[in-house]
């Protein structure tokens, strides 16, 4: 955690979301280290001492950004209340931030080609392909 471990992470507007199962706050880190930015791995590690969460793969976070001037990082920390939790409500994209699961293994190229073939057609037919000539 930096050159000597002087990071200190504090929480505001701190809330427990029912719906979505999780906590949710703002993350406040000092950082008087001369590394830089923190590793978002380390602030996990923390985050899940301080609110004794036993699978650090239900925290999540995200969009940090630095003060002007340097020492102070403003993000944002999701904790799920378990893993199933989280893998039915976070986005794909952050998912795989966090191995949780596999990109896709597709060509862009593929991608946009279908796309585009798909866009000749209307209604069912952009699922179903063209209809078939009947020969006779």
């Amino acid at each position: 955690m930096g050159g000597d471990g002087s990071i200190s992470i504090k929480t505001r507007k701190f809330m427990y979301n029912a719906l979505l199962g999780r906590k949710q706050f703002v993350i406040d880190l000092t950082n008087t280290t001369k590394k830089g930015t923190v590793p978002k791995a380390d602030v996990r590690e923390k985050l899940a001492d301080m609110y004794k969460v036993s699978d650090p793969n239900c925290i999540s976070v995200f969009g940090f950004r630095n003060d002007f001037g340097g020492g102070k990082i403003t993000g944002f920390g999701l904790i799920y209340d378990d893993l199933a939790m989280a893998k039915q409500v976070e986005p794909r994209f952050r998912m795989i931030r966090l191995g949780l699961r596999k990109k896709r293994d597709t060509n862009r190229k593929q991608l946009k080609e279908r796309k585009n073939r798909t866009k000749k057609y209307r209604g069912l037919a952009k699922i179903r392909g063209p209809k078939k000539k009947k020969t006779n």
